[in-house]
């Protein structure tokens, strides 16, 4: 065969396998049926305790604090980070964190981990979803830690310090303070292989899932995201990074070496500021669609979700493709027996 036609199918191949990482749904989106708990299922057990932040070393508190500074607004409504000592203030926080284990699962047996950021909007579809994925090995048993942040949104919040900024200081929070919570809370004791640990999140939530992956992926492997803020809402501002998560794509992961990162991403079409320009770096489908972009020219494992009328950590897209998400992050584990570290 000519070299040319050969150039011609490796092309077509290569397209291929390109689109095959990239899906479109449109509705009418309808629960998964891993989402109802069937009749005689044995399920896992969900707990929840509370931490404060008197008991934080990482993140002993903020609030937003409303100014003229902060009250600034650029062409298309989104906030500007104003200087860190303007935009906040000490203040305490008390947040709940909730524990999914298994059921049948052997107090000190290293298990698989799914760390999942607001903990409380997810707990019981997390529950649901693992429950009958778990019960028919289509993934491997494992205990789910869900975090509800330390309050408020956006810049200037505790939420905002903890899920927008481009740091590892989150993904430290998580291992040197919450785990060990809930290794003597509940005697559970988690794999240190990154490909037996994920982590997920929704909106910021999810830009913090990536963020603990890429600063730490010898802690995480693999990453669930809805609706990523992948855009500039990092607060304070950091030169490093000086459009926040926007950065990632713009240069961060061009820039560096492909991580051992498998992320599974959706959007929304009529996600946030879905009609705004590029130079806004606030375009929630524009910042996934390069995200996309990005892990592809690397070469990185991804799954990319494009849900057609569907806005922001649409709920009815959530229910639809949660078990299928978790079931392709954990796709080539052992399901029984052996893998675990």
């Amino acid at each position: 065969m000519a070299p040319k036609a050969l150039a011609m199918i490796a092309a077509a191949l290569a397209a291929t396998a390109a689109s095959a990482d990239e899906v479109r749904i449109a509705p009418p989106y309808r629960d998964a049926t891993e989402m109802t708990a069937l009749p005689g299922r044995v399920s896992g057990t969900l707990h929840s305790f509370i931490m404060r932040s008197t008991e934080s070393g990482i993140y002993p508190g903020i609030r937003q604090i409303d100014t003229d500074s902060t009250r600034r607004r650029d062409a298309y409504g989104n906030r500007l980070a104003a200087p860190a000592e303007q935009q906040s203030a000490p203040a305490p926080y008390r947040r709940e964190v909730f524990v999914y284990i298994p059921n049948g699962y052997r107090a000190g047996t290293a298990v698989p981990l799914l760390v999942v950021q607001d903990g409380r909007d997810y707990a019981a579809r997390v529950a649901a979803a693992l429950d009958s994925l778990i019960a028919q090995h289509r993934v491997p048993p494992m205990v789910a830690v869900m975090i509800q942040s330390g309050g408020g949104d956006a810049q200037g919040s505790q939420r905002g310090l903890e899920y927008d900024t481009v740091s590892d200081r989150y993904a430290r929070f998580v291992e040197q303070e919450v785990l060990p919570r809930v290794q003597a809370l509940y005697g559970v004791r988690f794999t240190s292989d990154p490909n037996g640990r994920a982590t997920m999140g929704g909106s910021s939530g999810a830009a913090a899932a990536f963020t603990m992956a890429w600063f730490h992926p010898e802690w995480y492997g693999k990453v669930l995201s809805y609706s990523g803020t992948f855009v500039n809402q990092a607060s304070p501002a950091d030169p490093a990074t000086p459009h926040g998560a926007w950065d990632y794509a713009a240069r961060l992961i061009p820039a560096a070496p492909r991580r051992p990162i498998r992320i599974w991403m959706e959007v929304g079409e009529h996600d946030l500021h879905w009609q705004d320009p590029e130079v806004s770096y606030h375009n929630w489908p524009l910042a996934n669609d390069r995200m996309a972009a990005a892990l592809d020219a690397k070469g990185y494992d991804y799954r990319y979700v494009k849900a057609a009328d569907a806005v922001h950590v649409d709920g009815d897209v959530v229910a639809q493709t949660l078990p299928g998400a978790l079931e392709w992050l954990w796709r080539d584990y052992p399901r029984a027996g052996g893998g675990a570290k």
